[in-house]
């Protein structure tokens, strides 16, 4: 699927699993909830970015081809409004979903998505998810979507049973390769040579790390 695929690997809520804070529950009770799925509106970019903040750290998933970031929202929801989606609640973000769709060369197949999926840690188990990935299936077979596609860390154990839950089959590992050239710009700054990331990474205090990652297929179901 390396090859195929032109967009980032999909993040699947890492959240804490809490219910502390559920809307609607008293003295250990729960109440059903009921959630309205609905696209993304422009007013949405701020929570749904935060909310993503809170669930989707850097360093928890340093193999992944993307870092959750406000331009990533801001891109995904300008190119693909209509498959970006909210869980909204009293007026409050729940959760979300941010898809596309992708065509491969010399092919008449057409491909959805599915990049990023996160729901609030306090209202998991309790079919978030599953209404925004049902939305997002629909609207996927409206555009002619033959296969939906997604991405996710192989020891996210909870996002593989949710995705097999949904019909998801197929699993194949990639091997995920980097390259520091930390090295390589220690050298080309004592040799003089061009260091405009150098100077880059003294003006941040970061060190500055390039990644490629190589996504290779190695097994199949």
């Amino acid at each position: 699927m390396g090859a195929m695929v032109t967009r980032c690997a999909t993040r699947t809520f890492h959240g804490i699993i809490s219910k502390r804070g559920v809307v609607g529950l008293s003295e250990g009770k729960e109440k059903r909830i009921v959630f309205r799925i609905r696209e993304m509106e422009i007013d949405d970019l701020a929570p749904v970015y935060h909310l993503g903040e809170m669930l989707f750290k850097a360093d928890e998933a340093p193999n992944m081809y993307r870092t959750w970031d406000a331009y990533e929202v801001v891109g995904l929801f300008h190119s693909d409004t209509e498959f970006c989606l909210v869980a909204e609640h009293e007026d409050r973000i729940a959760g979300f979903l941010l898809g596309t769709t992708i065509i491969k060369s010399r092919s008449a197949w057409k491909y959805g998505y599915l990049i990023w999926l996160g729901v609030h840690p306090d209202v998991q188990h309790h079919g978030v998810a599953e209404k925004l990935f049902q939305k997002f299936k629909e609207l996927m077979i409206e555009q002619g979507i033959r296969m939906l596609l997604v991405d996710t860390a192989a020891e996210n154990l909870a996002a593989l049973r949710f995705f097999r839950k949904q019909g998801f089959g197929h699993p194949r590992q990639h091997i995920y390769l980097t390259l520091n050239l930390q090295a390589e710009i220690q050298r080309l700054k004592k040799r003089g040579g061009n260091m405009n990331g150098a100077k880059h990474e003294k003006k941040n205090g970061t060190r500055s790390v390039a990644s490629a990652e190589i996504g290779k297929e190695i097994g199949s179901s």
